[in-house]
């Protein structure tokens, strides 16, 4: 097996728990969305987005309501789009300022975070969520600002997650070979779509998130650790 020169995660499920962006983040997202679209409209990164959504679908970016209802129906199906991710991650500026909420980062994954960065190597973030708000969630966790662990961040808008050609385009970015990557994430079609690409790859495979462990066919082939702390090889 190659060395690992650089290492990319994923968040939800991986970093951190899925019940938090469920349960707290979405949530506030749903029910903030239509009066912060009635009355952020007119800036332009909001309106680059509802412009995004209006022509995907055959309507006019003036028709807001129509714009508001298409995006809480993508909330109720967790569908990942770029613009809905984009416009979730504004509204948690907010919430985040606010100290409403903290994002929990699972302990284990917070000493194995400090201990690859103290030994030089770079950490990046690949998450559906957009990279506003992917730093927004690192810069208010319970362990405090951990934005300064990670060399960089990736989202949708370099290409799906379950698309092998992402993987491809980000290690062309990051200028490491492939087989130097190491990709943390707990959806193992992301992991085979990695693994297409020439990755190395680490099913992430929590308890607290996954009752039934994925062992065998369920774990399609890949490295599994329950923990950060069982990702020996580094």
């Amino acid at each position: 097996m190659s060395a690992v020169k650089a290492i990319v995660t994923d968040i939800e499920g991986t970093t951190s728990s899925i019940a938090f962006v469920r349960e707290v983040l979405f949530p506030h997202a749903r029910e903030a969305l239509p009066r912060f679209l009635q009355e952020q409209h007119g800036r332009a990164e909001v309106m680059h987005w509802i412009k995004t959504v209006a022509e995907e679908n055959g309507l006019p970016a003036s028709d807001l309501d129509g714009v508001t209802e298409i995006l809480l129906q993508w909330i109720d199906q967790d569908r990942k789009h770029t613009a809905l991710k984009g416009l979730q991650g504004m509204i948690w500026v907010d919430g985040y300022a606010r100290a409403a909420f903290k994002a929990p980062v699972y302990e284990d994954a917070y000493a194995a975070l400090r201990r690859w960065h103290s030994a030089g190597i770079p950490i990046y973030v690949y998450s559906s969520g957009s990279v506003p708000a992917q730093k927004l969630f690192f810069a208010h966790t319970d362990h405090g600002d951990l934005c300064p662990l990670f060399t960089g961040h990736y989202d949708t808008e370099i290409g799906g997650k379950r698309e092998a050609g992402s993987y491809v385009r980000i290690a062309g970015s990051i200028g490491i070979a492939p087989e130097n990557l190491l990709f943390l994430s707990d959806i193992v079609e992301e992991l085979d779509a990695a693994r297409d690409a020439g990755w190395q790859t680490m099913l992430v495979d929590r308890r607290e998130d996954y009752p039934q462990a994925r062992t065998g066919d369920a774990a399609h082939g890949h490295a599994r650790a329950e923990r950060f702390s069982d990702i020996s090889a580094l």
